[in-house]
């Protein structure tokens, strides 16, 4: 009779094993479904000659070379002309193995895609630990379909997709209040892009305002150290002109303060949507703070494309607002009042009506148009 008891006590454990087991799976779920939608848009894109600019072609031309182990030299953009003399992106090596197998500019293309899957995965298993099961299901879907990750797919590879993981792992890892963590995959944006030296010294700045002086004083430094670098050494060295070509576009002929007033309608509108997808709760966590760089150097710029939302430069800012989103929730449960606890228990349903809702008109609805390829398709595939 004992043992019949015990064995009818330990039934209950057993099924709630069973249950809770298929949980940790799901952010993989939901990573691979958008892994498989992303790649899909690129790849229908690329099949129909629906290209919007030559970058997929420069990046390849530099992750062959790079797969044959030489020097990312880039003939469409000049006789010998080294990457490395334009942005400074050497993480980019890491996809030549992949293309020494399949050499191919789909290969480039799916790399992004692989790259973004992974911060789908990292941003849906945090919220789901630290929002909740479902409510964080719906964050990871909203950041999936988030309008930066479509922008910049839509926009084929660009050297940007690797600092995706990197911040959503960094900004896990600040949550959950991993602090050697965040340094830790905060320094490979170094080899990322040269702007992101300031992203990295930024990261330090919020470890130093959460009390961490030590480490934050380290990354901030490191960031505007490399930062510095690369901007005034490293690019000038292989850059045949000696300098850097974009320092022309900071402020133009109107100087910085004309420039950064020059659209500002378009770029107040990018503001509200980048921290608007995200219910405004992103201004609840100091991890916001991260966007001010990105920012910065894109409206001081004379180059209009950079103010909107549209390629790939709302890109490294999707992580960052939905991980501050995720961290704001957090600090609102622990210490905020009533009203704003109520709002926050609607944060996850706000962010994916605000997704869905700018579903309407985004690069993925393409994948439900089944038109024909144009005839330029035919003709470009003919030569």
């Amino acid at each position: 009779m004992r043992n019949y008891k015990r064995r009818r006590r330990s039934a209950p454990a057993l099924s709630t094993r069973t249950l809770i087991a298929p949980w940790p799976i799901v952010p993989l779920l939901i990573g691979c479904v958008f892994l498989c939608l992303y790649a899909a848009l690129a790849l229908i894109r690329f099949h129909r000659f629906a290209l919007n600019s030559w970058d997929n072609a420069i990046f390849e031309q530099a992750i062959k070379a790079y797969a044959h182990l030489d020097a990312p030299i880039v003939p469409i953009k000049g006789p010998g002309f080294n990457l490395l003399g334009d942005h400074f992106s050497p993480i980019i090596a890491l996809v030549a193995p992949f293309y020494r197998v399949a050499p191919s500019a789909q290969t480039v293309l799916l790399a992004q895609v692989v790259l973004i899957a992974i911060s789908v995965v990292t941003i849906t298993g945090l919220a789901m630990r630290r929002v909740g099961r479902l409510s964080g299901m719906a964050i990871g879907v909203a950041y999936g379909l988030s309008f930066g990750i479509q922008a910049a797919v839509q926009a084929e590879f660009h050297e940007v997709a690797f600092a995706v993981p990197l911040l959503a792992l960094a900004g896990a890892a600040y949550v959950d209040r991993r602090w050697t963590q965040v340094v830790l995959w905060s320094l490979p944006l170094l080899l990322v892009k040269e702007d992101l030296g300031l992203t990295v010294a930024v990261i330090g700045f919020v470890l130093f305002l959460a009390g961490h002086r030590l480490r934050g004083a380290g990354l901030g430094g490191a960031g505007v150290v490399g930062a510095l670098l690369v901007l005034l050494v490293i690019v000038p060295h292989f850059n045949p002109s000696g300098g850097y070509d974009y320092t022309a576009n900071v402020g133009g002929s109107g100087g910085v303060l004309g420039t950064l007033l020059t659209g500002l309608g378009q770029k107040v509108l990018t503001v509200v949507l980048t921290l608007g997808i995200t219910g405004f709760l992103a201004l609840r966590s100091p991890w916001v703070l991260l966007v001010v760089p990105t920012f910065a150097w894109r409206f001081v710029g004379e180059n209009s494309y950079y103010w909107g939302t549209s390629w790939h430069y709302s890109l490294t800012l999707m992580p960052i607002v939905f991980v501050a989103m995720i961290d704001g929730v957090v600090r609102i449960r622990q210490s905020g009042f009533s009203w704003s606890k109520a709002y926050a228990g609607w944060s996850a349903a706000i962010c994916l009506a605000v997704a869905l809702a700018m579903q309407l008109h985004s690069p993925l609805a393409d994948l439900l148009h089944t038109t024909t390829p144009p005839a330029r398709a035919e003709a470009a595939r003919n030569v």
